[in-house]
């Protein structure tokens, strides 16, 4: 279509006071309005014409956080910690969603190596947990669609399903459900592949094909075909997609060969063949769902009250995400027992928020966007969540934290970037950036007062996953 056409088609569509985009009178810029901005922002300038030319020729040829560096937090990052937990090796999600699996393996390997201090820590395999991910969420979503049906596909709830049909984010809850379901395998027997490092295609082809299922679902509801029929065609459907995660992060081993070593690199008595579900036995040693509450800050809604997020688990059986609110310094001291026992902890955060990336470094003043701007940006971490400017991001694994008089200043994670980035694959974040930026926290009961594990079993607050704050971590 040539450019005039449609430029007269969509003005056309704009003018028609009918549709949907009908143009208003007023709330547009007008000559009259931009003539104001353009006088306001002038006035609002000292040194009007050359601070002005000068900012933006800094701005127009470099990175603006660069420029709203704040040298005088540039000293060097304190790595001393009077409460750390054992050191482990750093994995690479590489380019991928999977940092919530990354960050529950490290929870799990770091527990068996605290149980059995006198073998190698075990290294569980991404790839194979990562196969059943998959294969449970495009179940999830097949299902959503006969559930939905009846509804238009215009309909908020039929939108989730097709909007996103599958996708590689998560949270512990999945670690959880998954791994207690299908078992765990050592990486060595079911290593990386491409796709599993690179997800972005897989999961776009995956999702056309959902899509189309999903309708083809949908049709043989509106023509009232029998439950075994539509139950059947959703087998077969599910079979393709098998094919398609089997071709791309090879199918799940369901035998295997294994031998633990000593921290010497010495094999630990004969070899002997596992099922995943007995490796996860032997390994993880039970069903981890009762063994751990979610707790999670989030101000915009009552403290000490329950929780829950409807469809945002990983399989249809298992699940959803259920949370304990609880203010910071509550859920600081939580970590903090933890952490005391040589516990390491799953946790996530807004990452990208005041991120020194070179020097792996977390804090409230590392960038002065402010002064650079002429401006300031004053909201708090309710209003920051409520207006999509916030949310849990990006898991990680809490490893240390330092106290000074019993109180935190700084935190250290694990991070799943490789141990090329951050301080040798690790971030340090201060006291103050952790109560801004953190959200959420997975702590074993046993690190729990009684008091706040009977408020974990109030009824919850069933909320939808359109809420702000519910993205899953990546």
């Amino acid at each position: 279509m040539k450019k005039e056409i449609l430029f007269a088609a969509l003005s056309a569509c704009l003018l028609c006071p009918s549709g949907v985009y009908a143009q208003k009178k007023t709330g547009g810029i007008s000559e009259t309005l931009l003539s104001k901005i353009q006088q306001l922002q002038a006035e609002g300038q000292t040194n009007q014409g050359q601070l002005s030319r000068a900012l933006f020729n800094a701005i127009a040829s470099n990175k603006i956080d660069d420029l709203a560096q704040n040298f005088a937090n540039q000293g060097p990052v304190d790595t001393y910690f009077s409460v750390e937990t054992p050191k482990q090796s750093i994995h690479d999600q590489k380019s991928s969603g999977r940092c919530w699996m990354f960050s529950g393996l490290n929870v799990l390997r770091s527990n068996f190596a605290k149980e059995h201090e006198d073998t190698l820590a075990v290294e569980f395999s991404h790839d194979y947990l990562f196969f059943y991910d998959q294969l449970e969420k495009a179940n999830m979503m097949l299902q959503g669609a006969i559930e939905t049906a009846q509804k238009p596909l215009d309909d908020t709830r039929v939108q989730f399903f097709f909007h996103h049909p599958i996708n590689d984010g998560g949270t512990f809850c999945g670690v959880a459900d998954l791994a207690s379901k299908y078992g765990l395998v050592p990486k060595s027997v079911q290593p990386e592949t491409f796709s599993a490092e690179n997800t972005s295609r897989m999961a776009s082809l995956i999702s056309s094909k959902l899509r189309e299922f999903g309708l083809e679902l949908r049709q043989m509801v509106a023509e009232k075909k029998k439950d075994s029929a539509i139950q059947q065609r959703k087998t077969e459907q599910l079979s393709v997609i098998y094919r398609m995660l089997a071709l791309t992060l090879g199918e799940p081993v369901k035998t295997f060969t294994y031998a633990h070593v000593d921290k010497n690199g010495r094999q630990k008595g004969e070899a002997r063949q596992y099922t995943p579900k007995e490796f996860y036995t032997e390994t993880v040693g039970k069903d981890l769902n009762g063994t751990f509450i979610m707790v999670m800050n989030d101000p915009r809604h009552e403290y000490h009250k329950t929780y829950e997020v409807e469809f945002d688990r990983h399989t249809y059986d298992g699940h959803n995400w259920k949370y304990l609110n609880l203010p910071m310094d509550e859920i600081a001291q939580l970590a903090i027992a933890s952490l005391k026992d040589g516990r390491k902890l799953y946790s996530s955060y807004d990452v990208g928020k005041q991120f020194d990336r070179k020097r792996g470094y977390l804090d409230l003043e590392n960038y002065d966007y402010g002064s650079l701007f002429g401006t300031s940006f004053n909201m708090d971490k309710a209003q920051r969540i409520s207006t999509f400017d916030s949310g849990s991001t990006h898991a990680m694994t809490l490893t240390a934290v330092d106290l000074e008089d019993g109180k935190p200043t700084k935190w250290k994670v694990e991070n799943s970037w490789g141990a090329a980035s951050g301080i040798a694959g690790c971030l340090v974040m201060t006291n103050r950036w952790f109560n801004e930026y953190m959200f959420r926290l997975v702590v074993n009961n046993e690190y729990v007062p009684a008091q706040l594990l009977k408020e974990y079993e109030q009824a919850p607050v069933m909320l939808m996953p359109e809420d702000p704050l519910f993205g899953v971590d990546e």
